[in-house]
């Protein structure tokens, strides 16, 4: 579904990424690790238009998609939900979901937000209320059924257990196995809370300066401690 090659990319004169190739499959989790500054964020902006490809290729479905703007990325079905500020603040549940839709005719973004909202029942009873007054987990859920609207073939998330709870970021990644298994939608993660995304994705990438220092599975890096330390080192 999403194919990468030889990419490099950065910001102004600064290189971040270096030669970074990686796949990733219909119907599949897969996760990103590694630490600060290896350029894991920076795939994701990337591939979804945010900043240039200096080198290299991305394909979407077989098609081309470098230089691409990133409403044609959310058109063709790409979704990405950034690290950090999850929502607007002082829009209430329901304008956040109309911002997911923006693209689609009224009446077909009202039977998606209806339709996504089957999902979150908890946002479906606060549709009214400011999403700032909303707490960490919610305000992360509705970051999730915002990137459903445009109904995505894939979705990139940036740290989405970022300043939750543990109790938290197990709903956030139960919803994810949701989402993955039954909408069909294949992730691609950034994600700090490393044992916790290996216990959900299917394949793992490794990232150190900029290139992949490790592709596998995740029980490898689960059985191996030793290994798994050496990727963060």
């Amino acid at each position: 579904m999403l194919e990468i090659r030889e990419l490099e990319a950065g910001y102004g004169k600064k290189q971040v990424l270096f030669g970074l190739s990686m796949d990733v499959h219909e119907g599949e989790i897969v996760a990103l690790i590694g630490p600060n500054g290896a350029g894991k964020s920076t795939v994701l902006k990337t591939v979804c238009g945010l900043i240039p490809a200096w080198k290299g290729e991305i394909r979407f479905k077989g098609s081309h998609i470098n230089g691409a703007k990133p409403a044609q990325n959310v058109a063709r079905g790409i979704a990405f939900a950034p690290q950090g500020s999850r929502v607007f603040h002082d829009l209430t549940v329901m304008e956040n979901l109309e911002i997911g839709g923006f693209q689609l005719p009224h009446k077909v973004m009202r039977v998606r937000i209806e339709h996504v909202l089957e999902s979150f029942p908890a946002l479906k009873e606060r549709t009214r209320q400011d999403a700032g007054r909303l707490s960490g987990g919610e305000q992360q859920m509705l970051a999730l059924a915002r990137a459903l609207i445009p109904e995505p073939k894939i979705l990139m998330l940036d740290e989405p257990s970022l300043g939750l709870s543990p109790n938290l970021v197990r709903s956030v990644f139960e919803k994810i196995i949701e989402i993955n298994r039954e909408n069909g939608v294949s992730v691609l993660i950034v994600e700090q809370k490393v044992r916790e995304v290996l216990d959900i994705c299917n394949r793992v990438y490794s990232l150190k300066l900029g290139k992949v220092v490790f592709e596998g599975v995740p029980d490898t890096l689960k059985q191996d401690k030793a290994k798994l330390k050496q990727l963060f080192l």
